[in-house]
């Protein structure tokens, strides 16, 4: 695979603006080599390459009343000086660049020793020119002005099957391009058909209309390119090619585009302090309804939420399912939860690599779980014990019947327990494990049924995990007695999951 090309990427292109003198293109590479050295950006120089003699007819070669052929004629330039206006590129830390427009071309592209190989919108079908280029090892930018997406497809199928890096570039072949012919949009297309692929833009409209590349810096382009040269008495420039202060004027929209667009579409922008500041402003406190002691874990029934906040307090922002509050020492009635007289820990972590662990074993097992069932971790003796004593049961239903699946994690014991108002059938899916009931304990295996009637104590432990059916009369919160009095005394034994499988 050929190297890859430095994003953003700003690509000068000269074309014939050198007018066939090799101390003027000298001249347009340094002027804009002064003008661009102060921005933060990749810059690559770039020419066009036509074999003159076999490019043009026979006939044609000397006729100046067709579009096109005098002006090449005329800006005809030898091998040595192009190899003069690469080694000048690089003294100005560009990348030189070219696009041949014919075979032989893409020849004197490999041996001036160029680093990008450009494809014109004219060229871009054109497949004896792309089957030779595909030959070249090098990074290859393909213009897409005029091409229907099947001619794209191909075109990018055909150099990706080939180990060569493609990016494309948005780009209207009107010279100059009015503002309602700019079709920007496009980039959003060519971004969201051809994802792996770097998108730029090609850039024909008038030469001081900065707007344009402000707007494709924001869709996602990467690389940009705009024609550049420096106008003389003798050698005035087209009305779409840049001057140098131009050039500098499109750079700086650039680097405020840059600015207002921030970090790169992939990362999630950090707020600032002030940002955070203003926020915490207008979120509601956490007070406490009554009075609370020193040492006591802090619940919903004990706490209000009201506006304004106080100063390093806790917010409605702080206050979930998964962050557990201590009182570090007395909070009066009304009084504010701050960071000073409570602690808190947080088991969001801890709860999302359970979960991860139940699913493992679930595909483990080949057991489909439907899209929403709910999802309860049982903890009897707290979290920080989970991996000991405990299980986690998905209701699938919950009618005149129910019907739950019951995980086990290997290791784990489910501490004994009864029900008065519902019995129950267990049907073992997968993994071993033990079963005791009323204290008489047996190993079952899949395939295994067991019978529980209302009132027998049942407990169970597995080795290695196991996941299992239990099918029953109706689940009622209130109808699980365990024989250990400390976890009915526990009302935070539970978390509920709705949206757990996503």
């Amino acid at each position: 695979m050929a190297q890859t090309i430095p994003t953003p990427l700003f690509v000068l292109e000269m074309a014939n603006n050198h007018m066939g003198n090799i101390e003027h293109g000298l001249r347009i590479i340094r002027e804009f080599g002064a003008i661009v050295k102060d921005f933060p950006f990749h810059f690559a120089f770039k020419l066009q390459y036509r074999n003159l003699d076999t490019f043009i007819h026979p006939d044609y070669l000397n006729r100046s009343d067709v579009k096109y052929i005098k002006r090449f004629q005329e800006t005809r330039i030898g091998d040595d000086d192009f190899r003069r206006m690469v080694d000048e590129m690089r003294r100005w830390n560009f990348v030189p660049m070219c696009t041949a427009f014919d075979e032989a071309s893409v020849d004197k592209i490999e041996d001036h020793g160029f680093d990008i190989v450009k494809i014109a919108s004219c060229s871009v079908t054109d497949w004896p020119l792309l089957e030779r280029i595909a030959k070249v090892d090098k990074p290859v930018i393909a213009s897409t002005a005029g091409a229907s997406l099947e001619d794209i497809d191909r075109v990018v199928s055909y150099f990706l099957h080939r180990g060569r890096l493609i990016s494309l570039m948005h780009c209207v072949g009107e010279y100059p391009t009015p503002p309602d012919r700019l079709q920007l949009n496009q980039l959003d297309l060519l971004k969201e058909r051809y994802g792996r692929v770097a998108v730029g833009y090609s850039t024909h409209e008038p030469p001081d209309n900065c707007e344009p590349v402000q707007l494709a810096i924001a869709k996602g382009a990467r690389i940009f390119e705009k024609h550049v040269g420096v106008p003389t008495e003798q050698w005035p420039l087209n009305n779409y090619s840049a001057t140098p202060q131009q050039v500098a004027n499109w750079l700086r929209a650039a680097q405020r585009a840059y600015d207002m667009c921030g970090v790169p579409d992939t990362i999630r922008a950090e707020a600032s302090e002030a940002e955070m500041a203003s926020l915490r402003s207008l979120r509601r406190g956490v007070f406490a309804k009554r009075q609370i002691r020193a040492g006591e874990t802090v619940t919903d029934d004990d706490v209000f939420l009201a506006f304004p906040p106080q100063e390093n307090q806790v917010t409605a922002n702080d206050w979930s399912k998964y962050a557990k509050f201590v009182a570090m020492g007395d909070i009066p009635e009304k009084g504010a939860l701050t960071e000073a007289n409570v602690t808190c820990s947080d088991t969001r972590q801890q709860i999302s690599e359970i979960v991860q662990r139940v699913k493992a074993l679930l595909i483990d097992g080949h057991v489909i779980v439907p899209g929403k069932a709910d999802l309860e971790i049982s903890h009897h003796y707290g979290l920080e014990n989970f991996d000991k004593y405990g299980l986690v049961l998905i209701t699938v239903v919950n009618r005149e019947y129910c019907k739950k699946l019951i995980v086990m994690l290997p290791g784990q014991t489910h501490p004994e327990q009864f029900h008065l108002k519902k019995e129950e059938t267990f049907h073992i899916l997968h993994g071993e494990m033990q079963i005791a009931l009323d204290g008489k304990e047996e190993s079952y295996r899949p395939g295994d049924v067991i019978m529980v009637d209302r009132g027998v104590r049942h407990m169970f432990y597995s080795q290695g995990g196991a996941v299992f059916e239990e099918i029953s009369s109706t689940h009622y919160k209130d109808d699980s007695y365990y024989t250990d009095p400390t976890i009915q005394a526990n009302a935070n034994r539970k978390t509920l999951l709705t949206h757990w499988m996503q």
